[in-house]
Parts: structure tokens; C-alpha cells; sequence
């Protein structure tokens, strides 16, 4: 369910500064970076959000806007709804198409080190890690998310297997 969400404990938040619509329209027209817009987490049961943000709008963060689960909505560590949180934070560019940031872990409350990078047009890498080595990580695939809009509270419409 929400195995895929998780970077080896870790989950990513973000703060807002566009919604997700626009945000996707922008990156079908080509008018921003191509690592903004919606992307579907390597477990296929999460969507994240990137946008602009902090450092005068040339930071990208990214927050969950779309979850499978069943039940009550899942919460953080303290107590606050998942849906829209702000889990990647203050990506600066380090090199073309390669971010350097930090995620949360909601369950825990830890902030982690990260990079994200476009390894294809519509394929995101992220890599979470501690100790300052990114040796000591791990590495997602996300890939863009084209599904149906996102229901009350974030719930995601049913995917394809």
C-alpha cells in the first residue's frame, strides 16, 4: 500500500507555491524545467507534486498530493494529514537536471539528504541518504504521472498493475 512511499523509512515533503494542475499544464507546454509537474513514486501507490520554491522561486520542493490507502488518511509523526505535505525541501540546482535537497521522513520526523535527477525525460531518480555520503542511500525511480485527478483527500484513482 504505502511501501512505495518510503525511502528506506524515509518520506519526502515540500512547501507550495503552485498547485498540481498548473503545474502539469506548465510542463506539457514546456514553459518550466521538465522535473516540475507530478510524479508517481516507484510503489505506484503515491504522487508527488514538484515546484518551484524558496531562494527566490529557484528552488524546486515537492509535497504528496495523491495516495492509495484504505481507511482513515494516513498521518505524520505529528499528528497531520499526509495529504499536501511537504516532504522534498530547498532542491538547489548542483549540476543540469541534478538537485541537491533534503527530504522528511514523516513517520519519524528526520530530515534526510537528497538529490533528484532526470535520468530521462519523463524518469525521476531520487536518492536519500545520511551522514552527509550519498554511498550511504538509497535510490528511487519515479516516473511522471499522467493518471486521473486525485479524489477527496488525496486518494488516487485505481492504477493499472
Amino acid at each position: 500500500m504505502r511501501r512505495g512511499l518510503i525511502l528506506s523509512g524515509l518520506l519526502l515533503c515540500l512547501s507550495p507555491s503552485m498547485g498540481q494542475a498548473e503545474a502539469a499544464a506548465n510542463v506539457s507546454s514546456g514553459t518550466v524545467p521538465s522535473e516540475l509537474g507530478l510524479w508517481l513514486s516507484s510503489g505506484k501507490d503515491g504522487v508527488f507534486s514538484i515546484e518551484h520554491c524558496g531562494n527566490n522561486g529557484h528552488a524546486l520542493c515537492g509535497r504528496l498530493v495523491g495516495m492509495d490507502y484504505d481507511g482513515e488518511m494516513p498521518k505524520d509523526t505529528w499528528g497531520r494529514a499526509e495529504c499536501g505535505l511537504w516532504m522534498l525541501t530547498d532542491f538547489v540546482p548542483v549540476e543540469e537536471h541534478k538537485w541537491s535537497g533534503h527530504i522528511l521522513d514523516p513517520r519519524s520526523g528526520r530530515v534526510y539528504q537528497a538529490f533528484i535527477w532526470l535520468s530521462e525525460p519523463n524518469v525521476l531518480k531520487l536518492r536519500g541518504y545520511v551522514l552527509g555520503m550519498p554511498l550511504l542511500g538509497k535510490t528511487e525511480t519515479w516516473t511522471r504521472y499522467n493518471g486521473g485527478a486525485f479524489g477527496p483527500q488525496c486518494k488516487m484513482p485505481p492504477q493499472p498493475h
